[in-house]
């Protein structure tokens, strides 16, 4: 028999090496490999892989129109389209509301996955944008017209499928995948990770989202989380843009608790979170199975929070009517041109636009000309023209000018613009 080696220590450098390959594996990761090892682990690996629902019509309507999607221009870079619904079927959503036996956008998120999974970036779509919606196949199998409606009736008219070729439409990015979830697998979630800290800056006291919480940290379980990320009224100034920088805070606290040691390295504590991911997600076929949903986090594993970012895409009120959304013309072309070129985007606080301005207002946020920055929630970067392009938003006209990238041929590369926004890293009561 041979012995080990001089100088060495079976018996620790054996210890070592499982450590390190215990701490590779990610949630998805560590299900597939320890819930596969035996009898009983096979029979609860074949029901979390029955849990996930496959999307088979989705990925029928999206076939149909294969030739009129966008390519992917970067090889290894993810585009995944994450939709929230606000559905109140079935016994755990009922009581949010009655069931019409229909179903929007309440929540959208295009995330992109870099290339080299070093960084990831999830933009929030505003439910009320004003957007050109294609035909879509809608829930009876009719067709409907091509229409100009707010962005979360794509969802309602031809569910993902609809909401995916409107979003490609939109950004000429193409969704490499994509997840739907609802109210009660999200508070699943939250619960499975026993609950997340967010914090506070004012006390929350919300009727219609059922939730009085103090001011400073806490720790929200998975009905108050779906309450924080849902209130509108109670908190900041009531707009749809200030509940996205809500759900932004809370998904980079979510993203943070994943990542602890406490639930990635706790097979009690990982068993529960795969069980209320998988039951909760309705995913494109690619993704609807333990090894597709691994090998997605496998990618993403090891990017710090630090850069995982989070933003909106550059909004302001509809020119036609202040209770919808438009876009912001060329910062968010600069945004989506960054995305399908898997260009890096800058985030911060407080862009150098911003800062400009409350230097040089009274403090209201208006500049000398009358503009109001804040309802702009855009980059920033000094394009020469002076302020956003509103003849691309009208309903009869293109909505967006494509391929504009804001610099001319034979120009100076244009700056990386600075968008407003944060990261899984920063403390929200710092």
């Amino acid at each position: 028999m041979r012995g080990p080696r001089a100088g060495s220590s079976p018996t620790g450098a054996s210890a070592a090496r499982r450590h390190k390959r215990w701490l590779r594996y990610t949630a998805i990761g560590a299900g597939v490999a320890v819930l596969a090892a035996g009898g009983a682990g096979w029979a609860v690996y074949e029901k979390l892989q029955g849990n996930i629902t496959e999307d088979t019509d989705a990925a029928a309507e999206l076939a149909r129109y294969e030739k009129e999607r966008p390519t992917s221009l970067v090889a290894g870079a993810q585009n995944i389209l994450l939709i929230g619904s606000d559905s109140r079927s079935g016994a755990d959503n009922r009581k949010y509301g009655r069931d019409s036996g229909t179903q929007r956008s309440d929540t959208t998120i295009l995330l992109h996955i870099s290339a080299d999974h070093k960084s990831a970036i999830a933009v929030s779509l505003p439910r009320d944008l004003m957007v050109h919606l294609p035909s879509c196949r809608a829930h009876g199998g009719t067709r409907t017209d091509p229409m100009f409606s707010m962005f979360n009736y794509a969802f309602e008219q031809g569910g993902s499928a609809c909401t995916i070729r409107t979003v490609e439409k939109l950004t000429g990015i193409r969704i490499n995948h994509h997840m739907v979830v609802d109210f009660s697998g999200f508070k699943d979630m939250v619960d499975a990770v026993d609950g997340v800290e967010v914090c506070l800056k004012e006390p929350m006291n919300d009727h219609a989202a059922r939730l009085k919480l103090p001011a400073g940290k806490q720790t929200l379980n998975g009905e108050q989380a779906l309450g924080f990320v849902r209130a509108r009224k109670s908190l900041g100034n009531g707009s749809d843009t200030d509940r996205m920088d809500r759900q932004q805070q809370f998904l980079g606290a979510l993203v943070n608790k994943v990542q602890s040691n406490q639930v990635l390295l706790n097979p009690t504590k990982l068993y529960p979170v795969l069980d209320a991911a998988t039951s909760s997600l309705t995913t494109d076929p690619g993704l609807a199975s333990l090894r597709g949903l691994y090998n997605l986090v496998r990618g993403i594993r090891d990017i710090p929070t630090e850069r995982v970012q989070f933003l909106t895409v550059p909004r302001r009120s509809y020119v036609y009517n202040a209770n919808r959304d438009q876009l912001v013309q060329p910062a968010a072309e600069q945004l989506f041109t960054r995305l399908r070129t898997d260009a890096p985007v800058v985030v911060a606080k407080k862009t150098p636009r911003e800062s400009t301005t409350q230097s040089s207002s009274d403090g209201s946020g208006t500049d000398s000309s009358g503009t109001d920055d804040r309802a702009y929630e855009h980059d920033g970067f000094d394009d020469g023209k002076g302020g956003a392009d509103l003849s691309a938003q009208k309903p009869d006209g293109p909505f967006m000018a494509p391929g504009s990238s804001g610099s001319s041929p034979g120009s100076s590369p244009t700056p990386a613009p600075t968008f407003r926004g944060n990261t899984a890293a920063q403390d929200a009561c710092g």
